[in-house]
């Protein structure tokens, strides 16, 4: 079933508003009901944690924000934008105009470089100082001496930190990340996230995270639990 719009009172700040959301799967069991009346807005620069318990539907509502699944009904309005009345083609130029990606597996490509990685995005968008931008975003996560290397000679925590710079280099209105530090030990982990909120803070971002770690999540500004396919706002 496609999504349904939804109209309410949505702030007129909001970068990001999550209108009603709703999502079931069907199966030859039956119905299962994943989300129910998701709604929230959040600001620019604001920091969120999607919290819950393993299952809970975290990453569907990841990346039913990010618009790459999409809701039984309700909608998601990015920049004011809603995203479920764009075509496919639509909602993909949008997100590369307006959303970076962090995961927990990092999503590099192999056969590029660390700075190829980081080249990648602005080149599919026409940006033609490139190479310099993705330089000087490496440099700002430390890796100014690993430009020439593949992933697969990159220790975790470095791979994590090519993925924050390909991510963070286009500038997004928001930044979306799948457990960001999930696959790397607690200091290596630790340093990521002090990272990512420094480019957050400096760039203005809106960064949505998922994660089960509650020191993570109490360093955002608001922490968005679900709970039986509902929401809490701490």
């Amino acid at each position: 079933m496609s999504a349904s719009v939804v109209s309410s009172n949505v702030p007129l700040d909001s970068i990001v508003a999550v209108q009603h959301i709703f999502k079931s799967v069907s199966d030859s069991t039956g119905t299962l009901t994943i989300l129910r009346d998701i709604d929230f807005a959040l600001a620019p620069r604001e920091t969120a944690a999607i919290i819950g318990a393993s299952g809970s539907g975290k990453s569907t509502l990841l990346s039913i924000i990010a618009g790459l699944d999409t809701p039984t009904s309700g909608t998601v309005r990015l920049a004011g934008q809603d995203i479920f009345a764009l075509s496919e083609d639509d909602r993909a130029a949008l997100r590369a105009q307006k959303v970076g990606f962090v995961f927990q597996s990092f999503q590099l490509m192999g056969n590029l470089t660390a700075l190829e990685n980081v080249m990648l995005p602005l080149e599919l968008s026409g940006t033609k100082n490139a190479r310099a931008m993705a330089l000087e975003m490496l440099k700002r996560v430390g890796l100014g001496e690993r430009l020439s290397h593949y992933p697969k000679v990159l220790s975790g925590g470095e791979q994590q930190r090519v993925a924050l710079a390909r991510a963070f280099v286009v500038q997004p209105a928001v930044l979306l990340a799948d457990e960001p530090t999930g696959s790397l030990d607690f200091a290596t982990g630790d340093t990521v996230m002090q990272l990512m909120f420094e480019l957050n803070r400096e760039l203005g971002t809106t960064l949505v995270l998922v994660t089960h770690d509650k020191a993570i999540a109490a360093r955002c500004e608001r922490r968005i639990v679900i709970e039986a396919g509902k929401i809490r706002l701490d």
